[in-house]
């Protein structure tokens, strides 16, 4: 097999045209091909695994000497297709995952406790994205313990799990780290290590329960009109009044499938990735006519069974929420909003936060809302000014 950069490169494209990839990626791939071809002048044009490492650590622009995001998303993205055929003799024209892979722990124990831990996690049927999150936790755990030189699980201690936190808090955001011991603990229970359970109920991490503003009715006013006027596309429409009239959860949008719909009855019947649970929501007029609009003549022609598909080449279900949020700000954008950047979960509260001021039942809000706990919906209480002040005490006469 020729293994110089002109004839992998010559494949690559080949095989990007056969995906029906735009002209204008093409173009960027040859001319990353291009600098890459010039990096492998020093082994003769030839291509191997550790040249194309070096090449996509090529970050850094000779123009202005900073570090170019648009750099590194060219050369890992052209190295990416280089190896899947070096190793594989196909090129993987497949979306990439968005960041890079996590690195595993290095000894045989600990990995043996991954595999473990993501069967039982896949055993009991919890969401993909609730595993990729315990799992991510636990891997950077173990991986700590053996950065500080810990190899075997019955030596790690109480004080190991407190470091690990605090490594935690140097890079997260004060109010993430609740979320990290919520999610942290499981794996630490699936271990039956009571001590570090122990260790872990120090942190005393608290819960932040941000209040979140609803979106001004002018605001809404215009996103509205724009997803009717056309100005945006048929996709995009949909999935924003889908955030923002059903409250419906980014994940679960991305998921929706085309057999979801009731086209007839005007309803979407769906599982929850988060909680499990069946939930029914009827669609508004405009909302349906904007997934009709997008299905019959929007859609590219694809297997996928996924309503909403990338516009670009290969056309496949959306990558991740990251996705809904862009097309969530470019549709407020082209409302003539600027100033205003929200993503599902904004949309999804503003949701809630409007049948709560039109003066509809907790239980019915946690139903729309497909909430697993009707606890869960008490939070929209705080965005009611109204009813608030009508809970406050008046000062007794004479106090100041």
């Amino acid at each position: 097999m020729d293994t110089s950069v002109t004839a992998i490169g010559d494949v690559v494209v080949a095989a990007l045209e056969d995906a029906g990839y735009m002209h204008s990626t093409i173009g960027q791939i040859r001319k990353s091909i291009k600098w890459l071809g010039v990096l492998a002048q020093k082994q003769d044009g030839i291509y191997t695994i550790g040249l194309g490492a070096e090449f996509a650590s090529m970050t850094t622009s000779p123009r202005t000497g900073r570090y170019s995001a648009q750099r590194h998303n060219d050369y890992s993205r052209l190295v990416w297709l280089f190896d899947s055929f070096v190793l594989t003799c196909t090129v993987d024209v497949s979306t990439r995952p968005r960041g890079q892979q996590r690195k595993q722990p290095d000894g045989a124990e600990f990995s043996g406790l991954m595999a473990s831990w993501y069967h039982d996690m896949e055993e009991r049927g919890l969401a993909l994205s609730t595993q990729n999150y315990f799992g991510f936790l636990a891997c950077e755990y173990l991986r700590f313990l053996e950065v500080t030189g810990v190899f075997r699980w019955d030596d790690a201690d109480g004080a190991s799990v407190l470091g690990f936190l605090q490594s935690l808090r140097d890079r997260w955001a004060d109010t993430s780290m609740w979320s990290a011991v919520a999610s942290f603990r499981p794996f630490l229970k699936f271990t039956a290590r009571t001590d570090l359970l122990d260790a872990l109920a120090l942190a005393r991490a608290k819960r932040h329960h941000k209040i979140i503003p609803v979106l001004d009715s002018g605001v809404e006013r215009k996103v509205l009109d724009a997803c009717q006027q056309e100005l945006v596309s048929a996709r995009d429409a949909a999935i924003v009044l889908l955030c923002l009239l059903t409250g419906l959860r980014a994940c679960d949008i991305r998921s929706l499938q085309l057999a979801d719909i009731d086209w007839r009855g005007g309803t979407i019947g769906i599982v929850q990735q988060k909680t499990g649970n069946p939930l029914t929501l009827p669609l508004p007029q405009l909302l349906l006519v904007k997934l009709a609009r997008y299905v019959l003549d929007e859609r590219p022609v694809s297997e996928a069974k996924e309503v909403f598909l990338r516009l670009k080449a290969p056309h496949v279900a959306l990558a991740d929420h990251t996705t809904i949020y862009v097309i969530i700000n470019k549709v407020f954008r082209a409302s003539g909003v600027e100033d205003v950047k929200v993503g599902s979960r904004v949309l999804r509260y503003n949701a809630a936060s409007k049948l709560l001021q039109a003066g509809t039942a907790l239980p019915t809000i946690s139903a729309i809302l497909g909430h697993a706990h009707s606890d869960s919906t008490n939070v929209y209480l705080n965005a009611d000014a109204e009813r608030l002040r009508a809970c406050v005490l008046p000062l007794p006469e004479g106090t100041r």
